[in-house]
């Protein structure tokens, strides 16, 4: 995985904090597929974490179809708990804080809950062994995450000015995802893919809803002063050659949402970096939707 600046990401989306509901849509429909999938929970769970939790519209949508359930919600980003509010529900529980090191007693939470924050943790094998360590043995988890198509003609534009690393972050592909999943321990991994196709005007367009949102780059190897005009007149005219029929530019998401298991009591945790070849085919399952 690169090298993130957690201060870099958490200003970003700090400063995105008071519009990024409105302006994060196709977040807000992945968050919304990923709730869905709690139409399989049968026994409603006592405490809920809901890690990279933004503005808090996953945790309310928590709160109401568990209401007598304890959902605590988790952000980087100071800025983003703030724009939580309560309503008629139960005062919302806010912790500040990374979910590289999550504060979080051991055992102590029954389902974990988590979109789009996962790309942008440096250890992702070591992040979900946190995540582990807090989940009672059995418990649920359930996470949406960037995988590796995202984007991928904006980097393959400013691929044509040898500039690539240092503009836009890289992906992980779904078999590493679902292989970190089970270096961590979790029991019978299911990853689900989504490819969804957003079209601009432009890629300045683009490049201003990746602000918007908070997504900036936040490579420690990314360039510190402004880019070039020479340098992105390339990688403009690059984007160009993807444009369509009907005159727009596609920009590609590729979603990846994961479903798994806490282990139970004495299963032990695998650690260290991840081998697909250590695992058995049969311990992942990745179904693409549509396929």
């Amino acid at each position: 995985m690169p090298t993130f600046d957690s201060r870099q990401l958490r200003r970003a989306f700090g400063r995105a904090a008071p519009n990024y509901a409105a302006v994060a849509v196709l977040q807000r429909e992945v968050e919304s597929r990923l709730l869905e999938q709690l139409d399989y929970v049968e026994t409603a769970p006592a405490r809920v974490l809901d890690i990279g939790s933004g503005p808090g519209i996953a945790s309310t949508a928590l709160r109401r179809r568990w209401p007598k359930a304890e959902v605590v919600s988790l952000d980087l980003a100071l800025p983003m708990l703030q724009q939580q509010r309560g309503g008629w529900l139960r005062k919302p529980l806010r912790i500040n804080a990374d979910a590289q090191a999550l504060p979080i007693v051991e055992q102590s939470i029954d389902l974990i809950f988590s979109s789009l924050c996962l790309q942008w943790v440096e250890d992702l094998p070591a992040t979900l062994a946190g995540f582990r360590r807090v989940l009672r043995p059995g418990g649920m988890l359930l996470f949406s995450t960037f995988a590796e198509q995202t984007l991928i003609e904006l980097r393959d534009a400013f691929a044509a000015t040898d500039d690539a690393p240092t503009h836009v972050s890289p992906f992980l592909p779904l078999q590493r995802i679902g292989d970190a999943v089970l270096a961590a321990g979790f029991r019978d991994p299911v990853v689900d893919a989504d490819r969804f196709t957003l079209t601009y005007r432009d890629p300045r367009e683009l490049m201003r809803e990746l602000r918007a949102i908070g997504a900036n780059n936040a490579l420690t190897t990314r360039r510190r002063s402004l880019t070039g005009k020479a340098r992105m007149q390339r990688a403009l005219a690059a984007y160009e050659r993807e444009r369509q029929p009907d005159g727009r530019l596609p920009a590609t998401w590729e979603v990846g949402y994961v479903h798994a298991w806490g282990p139970q009591p004495g299963q032990p945790i695998r650690s260290g970096n991840v081998d697909v070849a250590s695992f058995p085919a049969a311990a992942l399952k990745i179904r693409r939707r549509g396929e």
